[in-house]
């Protein structure tokens, strides 16, 4: 599994590559202060990085979309007082989605 923040597991596979914080910038198209603050976790990593970073290092792209993801909910619902509830409405709303656009 992932370390806890994603930009850990970004700096690791980094540096089990060797790949330079340079090298792997520009392939994000980003600077090298940005890449840093984002291993730091202390900027947020774009949604359209993972499949850069997921073909770059050759992981599962999946797995790097289910942490992003997982995040991104869990950051949005962390105060919510129905949370749990929230999260079972919105699996009902992905499925009657799912459903309509196969019509």
């Amino acid at each position: 599994m992932l370390p806890e923040n994603l930009g850990d597991y970004i700096r690791q596979l980094r540096e089990q590559a060797e790949m330079p914080l340079r090298k792997l910038a520009a392939l994000l198209d980003i600077d090298q202060s940005t890449l840093s603050k984002l291993e730091r976790g202390e900027r947020p990593i774009h949604r359209q990085m993972l499949p850069i970073i997921a073909k770059t290092f050759n992981v599962d792209e999946k797995e790097l979309v289910i942490k992003f993801m997982s995040k991104q909910v869990a950051y949005q619902l962390a105060e919510e007082k129905y949370a749990k509830d929230i999260l079972v409405a919105v699996e009902e709303e992905i499925k009657y989605q799912i459903k309509m656009k196969s019509k």
